[in-house]
């Protein structure tokens, strides 16, 4: 198998833990409009807004924000009131500065593929300035060549980007926690892709197993592992 020139990294819970401070926000929601009736109802009524707003709005905390909010205005029939607003726009705006802190052995591993002369690149998606504002609070900016934000993550994503970088299979591998996002559509271009679960998948990204079947991907349980299987 070639080496890979180009290693790319899913950036949010692959690099950095995120799923869980939208998880705890999501939580937060739900005592906010306890009033409003069975929390698993709330749940649903925010996923389908959430469906909905995703071709306006993309990825990250300021479309989770407006969907809350419209979650919240539904709901109540249009009586929600400002104060709650207020705490929903905080939840937000605390999703767009929490503290970045690396996973364990992400710099490790970054540093040491660095050292062995690979190209590393940050391929996520989502805002903008949400994801450059995380890149930059982790720390990790130094340790990549490139930075690739995009909007979404299908294989049309994947085969604009790996144009523009002039790789071939076996010259490119994508590694990342997201089954839907990172490694289904890779693995279809015929690229190399490397799952690394995270503990918190987001409803969004969760795949039906059936539509992995036949697919070929490595798999690993910890980010040290990549160590061993890339030269």
């Amino acid at each position: 198998m070639p080496d890979p020139h180009l290693i790319a990294f899913d950036a949010d819970d692959t690099l950095w833990s995120n799923q869980p401070h939208y998880d705890q926000v999501e939580a937060r929601l739900l005592e906010i409009l306890a009033h409003c009736g069975d929390p698993a109802r709330i749940n649903a009524h925010l996923h389908e807004v959430q469906r909905q707003n995703m071709k306006l709005f993309g990825y990250g905390a300021k479309p989770f924000m407006l969907s809350m909010i419209e979650t919240a205005i539904q709901l109540t029939d249009g009586a929600v009131t400002g104060h709650y607003i207020q705490q929903i726009l905080d939840l937000g705006k605390d999703l767009l500065r929490y503290p970045i802190e690396p996973l364990p052995g992400v710099v490790e591993v970054l540093t040491e593929l660095r050292r062995r002369g690979h190209r590393l690149m940050v391929l996520t998606k989502g805002d903008l300035l949400d994801q450059e504002s995380k890149l930059a609070r982790s720390g990790l900016g130094e340790l990549f060549d490139h930075v690739e934000i995009v909007s979404e993550k299908d294989e049309a994503t994947y085969q604009r980007l790996l144009a523009r970088y002039n790789a071939l299979p076996g010259e490119f591998v994508m590694i990342g926690n997201s089954l839907k996002s990172d490694i289904l559509p890779v693995a279809q271009l015929g690229f190399r892709a490397i799952h690394i679960p995270f503990h918190a998948t987001w409803v969004f990204e969760r795949l039906d197993p059936e539509q992995l079947v036949g697919v070929e991907f490595h798999a690993i349980t910890d980010l040290r592992e990549l160590l061993d299987y890339l030269p």
